[in-house]
């Protein structure tokens, strides 16, 4: 495909971003670059799906202009970045379908060529060491309406700070001892342009280049020289690096480095309804609030896989959103919506009884077994059927029966009828109790073998169908249950309040007594299903095995999401 052309887009609206890179190669001419993007995430944590949505953005534009995606590892901080995250990322990026293929880089390889930079640009009297502390750094920047300060050591020969910047790399000076320093302007209105930061001295053990270096750049000069040097053509960001745009553009104009990538920025998503900021992510799993990175009530990609959401519904979630160059707000809910309208046609449908009551068929033949044909998907035949066990000790929802039932209850009740899903009428006629408790622990009761499944209509007609487990054949099961993870999202702001008290009690409720069909015996781990009447349902990759599944409630039936 040449240069600038646009692959399945002619009936399609370009996005404010689409617009901007196909203006950007309307001004080339026609030998240049083709386009290339790229992913840099620091390898500090887990992807979560704000990481999904900035992927997308820069996967498709590089798909639809038939160029070239990179996933590169931001990795110049080797204080909190290690392997483990790297092997995250790339696996979470491949199960979203985002494989960067043989494109996968590492800042840290470049530490050589952009050391050689930083010289350049010491020579060229465009940087300087200085000998300020952190502290004073910060200080001598002034505010927003106040000039900053120069600093004292901002007038050093380029043969001093040569010198400097070279034992700096040595070794021969603490962390946070010196650093190099852009030599730009202290009165820019523009705070990123106050001599920025260009290196800093960290003595600490890299996990990948061990401790070859002490010194470390900035994000804001090592990220347009990885860019050129990889042959990045467009640097898509979220909008809070548009101020530091001018830097980027500054660092390549100041080495003279051409054909030059373009930074340019997209609209920050706002997800209601979950914490997708690291800081918060961090602090909750290192504080061991959560089981981890991939506790199924995080946003981070490893939760949602082993909750249950499929990388086509996360597609679907991410192609709803619209790309816009300003601040946009979805709720979580529209990604629930899709997660639903993938599975309902496409996992089976299996019964479950997550809070079980006894029931004994006095009328069944002890000892008989019978097995049921039930499709495993009514809306999708390609799914075909199963055999279900049907016997004379059952176990229902202890919520299908009432003692003494409301207007408009249409399930069990002593002398009242139910189907049972797929199998026969059902009529209650005792129940038994607990005397210390009161509670109902087993119902006596008749069927009708007239009204098989399958076999005929019948002279009467019952309201209420209910689901059902054999007893004898009923696989031991776990089950968690979620709701939202904070119980205030305004609570992210307040400070002062610890974890604990941000932390909805009842954000995962397990059930440890539940009781699945048998067809799930041998349900691999992130396997889904559809637990009738109960929602959608994925085998925990964890904590399964053969002696009790345990499975993750995905979402539940009711679609919340609502089209304004």
């Amino acid at each position: 495909m040449g240069n600038g052309s646009v692959s399945s887009m002619e009936n399609k609206p370009l996005n404010a971003i689409e617009e901007m890179v196909a203006q950007d190669l309307a001004m080339q001419g026609p030998n240049e670059q083709k386009v290339c993007t790229r992913f840099p995430p620091e390898p500090n944590g887990y992807l979560h799906i704000g990481s999904a949505y900035a992927i997308n953005i820069n996967y498709s534009i590089a798909k639809t202009f038939g160029g070239r995606f990179h996933l590169r590892m931001d990795d110049t901080n080797p204080l909190k970045e290690d392997m483990e995250y790297v092997q995250a990322i790339i696996e979470d990026m491949k199960w979203l379908q985002f494989d960067p293929g043989p494109f996968i880089y590492y800042g840290s390889d470049y530490s050589d060529r952009l050391y050689d930079y930083a010289v350049q640009v010491i020579r060229k009297g465009l940087a300087y060491v200085c000998d300020l502390s952190a502290d004073e750094v910060h200080d001598y920047r002034g505010t927003l309406t106040e000039p900053g300060k120069e600093s004292p050591y901002r007038n050093r020969t380029v043969e001093e700070n040569l010198d400097l910047f070279h034992r700096m790399k040595q070794g021969e000076f603490p962390t946070g001892a010196r650093v190099l320093r852009a030599k730009i302007d202290m009165a820019s209105p523009n705070m990123n342009m106050r001599d920025p930061v260009l290196y800093r001295i960290i003595h600490a053990h890299h996990y990948r280049t061990g401790d070859q270096w002490c010194i470390y750049p900035m994000y804001d000069f090592a990220h347009p020289l990885q860019d050129a040097i990889e042959g990045i053509t467009h640097s898509l960001c979220s909008m809070e690096f548009k101020d530091h745009r001018p830097l980027y553009e500054w660092v390549l104009n100041a080495l003279d480095i051409h054909p030059a990538p373009k930074q340019r920025e997209f609209g920050r998503l706002n997800i209601q309804g979950t914490v997708t900021s690291k800081r918060y992510l961090r602090e909750l799993v290192a504080g061991g609030f959560l089981e981890g990175w991939d506790d199924p009530r995080l946003p981070t990609i490893k939760g949602l896989r082993r909750r249950g959401y499929t990388p086509e519904s996360i597609h679907r979630f991410l192609d709803e959103i619209e790309v816009s160059k300003s601040w946009s707000t979805v709720d979580i809910s529209l990604l629930d919506h899709f997660v639903r309208d993938h599975l309902k046609t496409t996992v089976p449908c299996v019964m479950a009884v997550l809070r079980p009551l006894k029931v004994v068929i006095t009328n069944y033949p002890e000892g008989q077994v019978e097995w049921l044909p039930i499709p495993n998907n009514p809306e999708n035949e390609e799914l075909g059927e199963r055999r279900v066990p049907f016997s004379r000790v059952l176990y229902i929802e202890r919520d299908d029966f009432m003692e003494h039932p409301v207007k408009g209850f249409h399930k069990l009740s002593p002398g009242q009828e139910v189907r049972l899903k797929g199998a026969y009428y059902l009529r209650c006629e005792t129940f038994r109790k607990d005397p210390v408790t009161g509670e109902i622990t087993e119902l006596h009761c008749t069927y009708d073998p007239q009204t098989k499944s399958g076999t005929g209509f019948t002279c009467r007609k019952v309201k209420g169908t209910i689901h059902w487990v054999s007893e004898e054949h009923a696989v031991n099961a776990s089950v968690r249950l979620y709701d939202k993870l904070l119980l205030d999202e305004g609570a992210l702001q307040d400070e002062q309040a610890g974890w604990g008290d941000k932390i909805n009690p009842d954000s995962m409720i397990e059930l440890t007594d539940c009781f699945v069909e048998p067809f799930l015996s041998q349900a691999p781990p992130e396997s889904r299903y559809q637990f009738m009447r109960h929602g959608y349902f994925c085998v925990d990759s964890k904590h399964s095995s053969s002696k009790r599944l345990m499975f993750h409630r995905t979402v539940s039936l009711k679609d919340g999401w609502k089209r304004t």
